[in-house]
């Protein structure tokens, strides 16, 4: 499968099943598309047909082109697709067949210390941190039995992840240094590693907090929206009097600067009430951080926050600009990390990684305070996915075996659609709550998907150029 467009004045060709990626001058670009209609895909690679190429030929003449520049534009495409770089066989739909057999480990824990908040956020999925009205904090106990379950069910996996997550889990912050202080206690006499991370809203983080951060925790999510009026009016404090803004930015400022080269990310959400998202990336930015991630708010169409079809072309155009302030600002030497646009064109993730995703409901689980097991922080709360207790173990080993076929080729939106070996499918929570399958997809959520593949793209191109590779 080939995707080709342009972007910023580069002409790009992708090779999906190789994940060759080219930057290719006008004629080849043209070439291509020509090709592509007929050629399809190659079980291995093999001269072009010459009938098919005197076809291509007398098209790119009746365009203009001269016999040389043609002839060379074929050669360089008979090149790549020598090299194996061009209509490449997708041989990774067979691979998935053994995927319910393969046996799984866990690897990683959401542990909901807090169903609690002190924020009010208007499109939290999880109603404020209250999860369907159940408020309660996980108790040391609870905690202590998720990570010996996490330790005993991780196979000979040795690095182990663990998140710490609510609500608010500063709301319960003696249980969370106790967890971590008994993880660490553990990891020798079993042979395992623990990378702790948290996500906070930042109201109760204070310097005893980020000390201890810096000291323990492998990476820390920084909730905030951007420009202050755009987080005051969907993340406002309990009484509404306060700016959470003022509250917060001082902070998570000081905390981002203590960090010293550890993993940080100040993460904001937008809605239809900033589609203008760039100008927020670039607040987070002229406030000195350097991670961060603004993704799109998922939420019912009624909702008068929620991202709606008829918003894609403006959030397309926004993608497109802050591709070039990104470019621009590395340029400079003020560049900054946004999640979206971080991808590895060379040695990327696994083949079952990029085929099925987080791994949510086999190698990844949710825990609730009382020590119910889900298959991801987006489904607690929904009975019918409640897979067993830290009690227990797994019961509902169905509801495993049923996300071990969540991959791409399992989802018919995702089978032939060029993005789907960077994306893995998308979220299943999702999909799930939008068409009531794990094997349906998010629509509005792939089409910025998809955007944000072509910029990130785009991005590595520039820079390549200004290094002059």
């Amino acid at each position: 499968m080939i995707h080709q467009y342009r972007n910023n004045g580069y002409n790009i060709v992708m090779d999906v099943a190789s994940g060759s990626v080219h930057v290719v001058d006008d004629i080849v670009y043209e070439a291509i598309a020509l090709l592509s209609q007929e050629v399809g895909e190659l079980e291995k690679p093999k001269p072009l047909p010459e009938k098919l190429c005197g076809q291509v030929r007398g098209q790119l003449a009746g365009q203009g082109w001269g016999a040389r520049d043609i002839d060379e534009a074929l050669e360089e495409i008979q090149y790549l697709v020598d090299e194996g770089e061009l209509f490449t066989k997708d041989i990774y739909q067979e691979y998935v067949a053994d995927f319910k057999k393969r046996k799984t480990v866990v690897k990683a824990l959401c542990l909901h210390v807090a169903h609690d908040c002190n924020l009010g956020c208007k499109y939290c999925f999880a109603e404020e941190g209250e999860y369907h009205g159940r408020r309660a904090l996980m108790s040391f106990e609870v905690g202590k039995k998720a990570l010996d379950f996490l330790i005993a069910n991780s196979g000979n996996r040795r690095n182990l992840e663990v998140d710490f997550f609510g609500g608010e889990p500063l709301m319960n912050w003696d249980v969370v240094k106790r967890l971590v202080e008994y993880g660490r206690s553990q990891e020798e006499a079993h042979g395992k590693r623990f990378r702790f991370t948290l996500t906070t809203n930042g109201v109760l983080l204070d310097d005893e907090v980020m000390e201890f951060c810096n000291r323990e925790m492998g990476n820390v999510v920084l909730s905030l929206d951007g420009r202050r009026e755009v987080n005051d009016f969907m993340r406002p404090t309990r009484n509404g009097r306060k700016s959470s803004y003022d509250i917060i930015v001082p902070k998570f400022q000081r905390f981002a600067r203590s960090r010293a080269g550890k993993d940080y990310y100040v993460r904001g959400t937008f809605t239809r009430h900033n589609l203008d998202f760039c100008e927020d990336v670039k607040h987070f930015a002229d406030l000195g951080f350097e991670q961060m991630s603004i993704e799109p708010v998922v939420a019912s169409p009624e909702e008068e926050y929620a991202i709606r079809e008829e918003d894609l072309p403006q959030i397309m155009e926004e993608y497109d600009k802050l591709a070039l302030e990104y470019i621009k600002r590395k340029k400079e030497g003020k560049g900054f990390h946004f999640f979206h646009f971080n991808i590895d064109l060379n040695q990327g993730p696994c083949v079952a990684k990029r085929l099925s995703g987080c791994g949510s409901g086999t190698e990844y689980l949710a825990v609730t305070p009382w020590g119910d097991f889900y298959p991801c922080h987006q489904f607690v709360g929904q009975e019918d996915f409640r897979m067993g207790s830290v009690d227990e173990g797994i019961v509902r080993t169905d509801i495993r075996d049923e996300f071990k076929l969540c991959n791409v080729y399992a989802k018919e939106k995702c089978r032939d659609c060029f993005a789907r070996f960077y994306c893995s499918g998308g979220c299943a929570a999702n999909s799930y709550n939008f068409h009531g399958s794990i094997t349906d997809a998010y629509d509005i959520g792939c089409e910025m998907q998809k955007k944000r593949i072509e910029c990130a793209i785009m991005i590595q191109a520039a820079l390549a150029d200004e290094a002059g590779m």
